[in-house]
């Protein structure tokens, strides 16, 4: 814990190259960055032009690029990202890992692992993250200990478990369920009465805990009672993600206002349109966060090595090719498009945003700047804080990402930063712990 402060001292960073997250990547050479002793950004100015005050501390950042940090819209803090054991994945399985989780010596243990992995996070250059499933209400108490200052970690929406239905996608593990809307509701104000900040749905089934073929995206809730889980939300400023892996189940998420339909599926006019306009939605409209990182190691990499089941394997190849081409489809509609990998998932570490990145240039058609612009001011606004984040203006969060090289000429340029700043505090020499096996394979993989 040496190399973080808990006192904000205000600093600036000089001689940077500043690429500012539009989506027509914008660089702008020999740029001096002033951050206050509030971790605002107090001035973006051409070095030649920016007097530093003697109290300030003085980097110099000849050479390097400066961005705002990435924010991740769909992570999970319970899990590392290493493969998950299928036979824990069965409801029976997912019973026995829930008693342990809230046993009393679970609650430390998990306490304990989702500040670890939120620690990752924010050195591998995230500074904003939500959560959409967690195991009780652990992120909660998180989130409030960084917004504090108290612990190390990236500015955090958490939405405490999900909301199912009886045995559905999620549960029990990371779920509260109910059959009926009026259930729904209670789950919903359940989780606001603990403080969440952010709500999410399992509107189809799952990959991870399919039991049978054809479960992944086969719809399990109801508009109604999404649109009560919806209202609940929406009443308290809240926005609603809902895990959805067929047009028919992004359809029906839709119709009940959720905010950001989550994988997706392949899309067509009326959902494209349900999308662009939705007046159910907190805001008027829909955002897609298609998780790439989560779905494609399924289909690419031989099942042996990932370790899934036959039913798994089967699903994941439906549901893929609908994310990857709803993917697609949003970003040439012009559609808000974020980026959330589904940390904690089956080869999805922590560390690991910028693979997403690469991975919409690759598979969805966008430009390198594309990506970052989704990576910063989209998922900002997508998730209701570009008031505070996603961009480097006077007035903002000092939410830097300090790099080597150009990300925009590279983006493997996001994977070892050199500095990180979350609410203007440094993190200096990130580093964070790799799986190289898992590394290596992705990269294989993808290249």
């Amino acid at each position: 814990m040496s190399r973080y402060q808990s006192v904000i001292e205000p600093f600036a960073l000089a001689h940077v190259r500043i690429v500012s997250g539009d989506e027509s990547g914008t660089v702008r050479n020999n740029m001096t960055i002033l951050v206050n002793a509030a971790g605002r950004i107090e001035q973006v100015a051409p070095s030649i032009e920016t007097s530093i005050p003697e109290e300030y501390h003085y980097l110099d950042g000849t050479g390097k690029t400066v961005m705002p940090g990435l924010i991740n819209a769909h992570t999970h803090l319970f899990a590392q990202g290493k493969p998950l054991n299928p036979k824990l994945a069965t409801p029976q399985g997912q019973r026995m890992v829930a008693g342990l989780v809230h046993s009393a010596l679970g609650k430390p243990y998990m306490a304990s692992t989702v500040k670890t992995n939120a620690r990752t996070l924010l050195e591998s250059g995230v500074t904003t993250v939500r959560t959409l499933g967690d195991v009780g209400y652990e992120v909660v108490e998180l989130r409030d200990k960084i917004a504090a200052g108290e612990v190390a970690g990236p500015r955090i929406l958490a939405s405490g478990p999900l909301l199912a239905i009886p045995e559905g996608h999620g549960a029990p593990l990371i779920a509260l369920t109910g059959s009926t809307p009026e259930e729904a509701r209670e789950c919903a104000l359940r989780n606001i009465e603990h403080g969440v900040n952010a709500m999410k749905i399992a509107a189809t089934g799952g990959v991870t805990d399919a039991q049978k073929i054809g479960e992944a995206g086969s719809p399990q809730m109801s508009v109604e009672q999404m649109r009560a889980i919806c209202e609940v939300a929406h009443d308290n400023g809240i926005i609603v993600g809902a895990h959805a892996q067929s047009a028919e189940g992004v359809r029906r998420a839709l119709e009940a206002g959720v905010d950001t339909i989550e994988h997706g599926s392949v899309l067509d006019d009326e959902l494209i349109g349900l999308f662009r306009h939705n007046p159910n939605s907190l805001r008027g409209y829909s955002a897609l966060i298609p998780t790439l990182s989560a779905g494609l190691p399924l289909t690419m990499i031989d099942q042996k090595v990932t370790g899934i089941t036959d039913i798994q394997l089967e699903n994941s190849k439906t549901v893929v090719e609908g994310m990857v081409t709803g993917a697609r489809q949003a970003r040439e509609a012009g559609l808000a498009v974020g980026v959330g990998t589904d940390t904690g998932m089956t080869f999805v570490p922590q560390y690991a945003t910028w693979r997403e990145l690469v991975l919409l240039t690759r598979f969805a058609g966008f430009t390198p700047a594309q990506a970052v612009h989704a990576a910063t001011q989209v998922n900002a606004q997508v998730l209701g804080v570009d008031d505070v984040t996603g961009s480097l203006e006077v007035g903002k969060a000092a939410d830097l990402l300090v790099l080597n090289t150009n990300p925009l000429e590279d983006l493997h340029a996001l994977e070892r930063p050199a500095l990180v700043v979350a609410a203007g505090r440094p993190v200096f020499r990130p580093s964070v712990e790799r799986f190289q096996q898992i590394d290596e394979l992705l990269d294989r993989v993808y290249e």
